[in-house]
């Protein structure tokens, strides 16, 4: 079951030692200072580096989710369960996108991670009504919110299929098939969940119109 992994990752944390340990950290080392950073597997490379930007991005993405979670009520328990699991399975993400890889073959993403994001979107999709044009981003903080995530999650995917054929200094992929395949249910998670947002918030959508049609 999902949730009693969801308890593993936040009970029991990998303890292995990386570059990842948190055990020894210092804040602010002065190492970046010339605009070249470490990845997790300890190739120095510039801050401009697409690898750092896939990890930076996937960050970003996790960050925002934080502020969803800053703006889900009681009504959306379901929504607040599903987003802390997402930010630990992001947070593992983000470090295989860095360079560490936590399973010596494959991605840290598994085809459950996947199918708990459709069994999340079904539930949702019974509950909400057809889709029949357009909508646009907004209602409820918790949608709006749930929106920006979204499309930060695009911007991640577009950046993940980008690095798709790539492969690192230790030969393993930078991107594997499994990862952008998460990411890649995860916004259409987003944007269920930010319509499921409004439904709960009896906030009503605003279909798109085009101008030449009023």
């Amino acid at each position: 079951m999902l949730a009693s992994r969801s308890d593993q990752r936040i009970k029991k944390p990998c303890r292995r030692k990386s570059l990842w340990s948190i055990e020894k950290m210092k804040i602010y080392t002065k190492l970046g200072d010339d605009g070249t950073t470490r990845l997790a597997n300890g190739t120095k490379t510039g801050k401009d580096d697409p690898r750092v930007e896939l990890y930076g991005t996937a960050d970003e993405l996790n960050s925002t989710i934080g502020v969803v979670l800053a703006h889900v009520g009681n009504d959306l328990a379901d929504v607040r369960t599903h987003l802390i699991l997402t930010q630990h399975v992001l947070f593992e993400l983000g470090a295989e996108l860095a360079g560490y890889y936590k399973d010596k073959e494959g991605s840290v993403i598994r085809e459950e991670d996947i199918s708990y994001l459709e069994n999340a979107i079904d539930g949702f999709q019974s509950q909400l009504p057809e889709l029949r044009a357009f909508i646009l981003p907004g209602g409820s903080a918790a949608a709006s919110f749930l929106h920006i995530s979204r499309t930060v999650c695009r911007r991640l995917e577009r950046k993940m299929a980008s690095g798709l054929a790539a492969t690192g200094s230790d030969g393993r992929p930078q991107v594997y098939p499994a990862a952008l395949r998460y990411i890649n249910r995860l916004s259409d998670y987003l944007f269920v969940a930010s319509r499921y947002a409004n439904l709960k918030a009896a906030q009503k959508e605003i279909e798109w119109q085009s101008r030449e049609k009023r």
